[in-house]
């Protein structure tokens, strides 16, 4: 029996040293201790909440505005939705078009740093001139693609805060900078990112 407990003890910390190793970055224990049910707080930024929407990503439980119903937000918890709303509530932006799948936020034959007349931001292509900053919403590919908010910028890295991808509120991509041009993301790589003018 004490060899058992002594095994047991040791599988358990080998357990706690990998999470700690491998995985607490981005899976914290504040998260993972959360009760996780949809629509739990699970991280702020800038005072903008990011709600759980838990492991059924396409999933959404209702339509979302603002407190007088004048701003619709989006479909309750979808990566647009706090998107739309980070922008509204933080930066007192209202995009002229708000509706669509997160892969539509990107317009491909928007010209590099131009005007996305569609959303009222710039747009430049992830392999640019023009650094990620801040605010800047990264815009990702796929079905229905995936959008958030670049959080900070170092010169390696871009850290970034999203909604419904499921215990993962915060994510790094790698920013590499070669010949002038910035690349962002490693195995995801986003199609490029939007900016609210000055």
């Amino acid at each position: 029996m004490k060899k058992f407990l002594k095994l047991f003890s040791c599988f358990i910390l080998i357990l706690i040293a990998v999470y700690f190793l491998f995985f607490s970055k981005r899976y914290p224990l504040g998260i993972i201790s959360h009760s996780m049910s949809v629509g739990d707080s699970v991280d702020s930024y800038n005072g903008v909440v990011v709600y759980n929407n838990g492991m059924d990503y396409p999933k959404s439980y209702g339509k979302h505005y603002n407190s007088d119903s004048s701003f619709y937000y989006g479909k309750k918890w979808q990566c647009v939705e706090f998107i739309k709303r980070y922008y509204y509530d933080h930066l007192r932006f209202t995009m002229p078009d708000g509706m669509g799948n997160a892969k539509d936020f990107y317009d491909p034959a928007v010209s590099n740093g131009k005007l996305n007349k569609q959303r009222g931001l710039l747009q430049f292509r992830n392999d640019s001139t023009s650094k990620p900053q801040a605010d800047d919403i990264l815009v990702f590919g796929g079905k229905y693609g995936h959008v958030a908010i670049v959080t900070n910028v170092s010169d390696t890295e871009v850290e970034v805060i999203q909604q419904n991808i499921y215990m993962t509120p915060r994510e790094t991509f790698s920013l590499k900078f070669n010949n002038g041009i910035y690349s962002v993301g490693g195995k995801k790589k986003p199609n490029g990112w939007l900016r609210k003018a000055n």
